[in-house]
């Protein structure tokens, strides 16, 4: 009843004191469609005063897709954009030819003890988009298309699926959806796309003999019809797409077609020729040491 290609195991990532963890790129999937980065962060509890503080920092030749379980973050960047995020809503940020960003835990949010749990993932645009302007979208959750497939919840945040698209403006075929689960529901993945994968956030699922553990991500074959069945009440997120026609490079926030173009942003950030955050521009991250072309990090 389907066929798993490669099941892969998070890495813990410390991001400064904030431990992240780290499903894509992986040493052996370093893509899925055009998702090239994936991180899950919490569920954790911050005591009061303390958050979320990603400084400033710079992408280029890709989108950055924030969805929230709990908590809130507040997003602003070098072309003016200002927008809190809350569960359910859709930070979409196109980095294009070049982009700074930060995103921290609201003032108010750090007056008391308070949740944050999430999901960061990186879109790689199409070769013929990777230096096109840079853009923000925020979506609000009740823009979402939201649907029922047999009992099964499902939340399109960007991309088609199922026979639903979702308002996110995207630049290659692709999908990324939250689905809910009671115990015993069955769903069959979307066929849509060559490349897929879930990603179970929390519960049980099996597909045909092989269960599913929570903080794994199974990517499926090419082609294979995919049975999905809760065990117990869980969550999951659906992601995938068609494969971009040329490889990718990461090193550190930037990706890119080409490796002399990464060097190029490299020093572009090193020598701080990247636009200001407005509101956002007294501290910033600085460009990690010893990086190479083409370096997964």
């Amino acid at each position: 009843m389907g066929t798993i290609d490669l099941t892969i195991t998070p890495r813990d990532k410390d991001l400064g004191g904030f431990y992240v963890r780290r499903i894509l790129p992986y040493a052996q999937r370093r893509m899925v469609g055009p998702f090239i980065f994936l991180d899950h962060f919490g569920p954790v509890e911050f005591a009061v005063n303390h958050g979320i503080d990603v400084r400033p920092h710079p992408h280029i030749g890709l989108a950055t897709v924030t969805y929230l379980f709990e908590g809130e973050m507040f997003h602003r960047d070098s072309i003016g954009s200002a927008q809190a995020i809350t569960p359910g809503d859709v930070n979409w940020m196109t980095a294009g030819r070049g982009i700074a960003h930060s995103e921290r835990t609201p003032t108010k949010e750090k007056e008391k003890p308070h949740h944050a749990h999430g999901l960061q993932s990186w879109v790689a645009l199409p070769k013929e988009y990777e230096e096109c302007l840079p853009e923000f979208f925020h979506h609000p959750e009740n823009t979402l298309p939201v649907f029922d497939i047999k009992g099964v919840a499902v939340c399109l945040i960007a991309g088609a699926a199922y026979g639903y698209k979702a308002p996110v403006k995207t630049y290659s075929p692709l999908f990324y959806a939250a689905i809910t689960m009671n115990a015993g529901d069955i769903l069959e993945i979307t066929q849509e796309y060559r490349e897929r994968a879930l990603y179970l956030i929390e519960g049980d699922l099996r597909i045909g003999n092989a269960r599913i553990l929570p903080r794994t991500m199974p990517v499926f074959a090419a082609d294979e019809r995919i049975i999905v069945q809760a065990s117990a009440p869980s969550t999951f997120m659906l992601l995938g797409g068609d494969p971009l026609s040329e490889p990718r490079y990461i090193d550190w926030n930037f990706v890119s077609s080409s490796k002399e173009r990464l060097e190029q942003a490299k020093q572009d950030w090193l020598e701080q020729r990247f636009d200001k955050i407005p509101g956002d521009d007294k501290e910033f991250i600085p460009l990690p040491e010893q990086t190479k072309p083409g370096t997964i990090l």
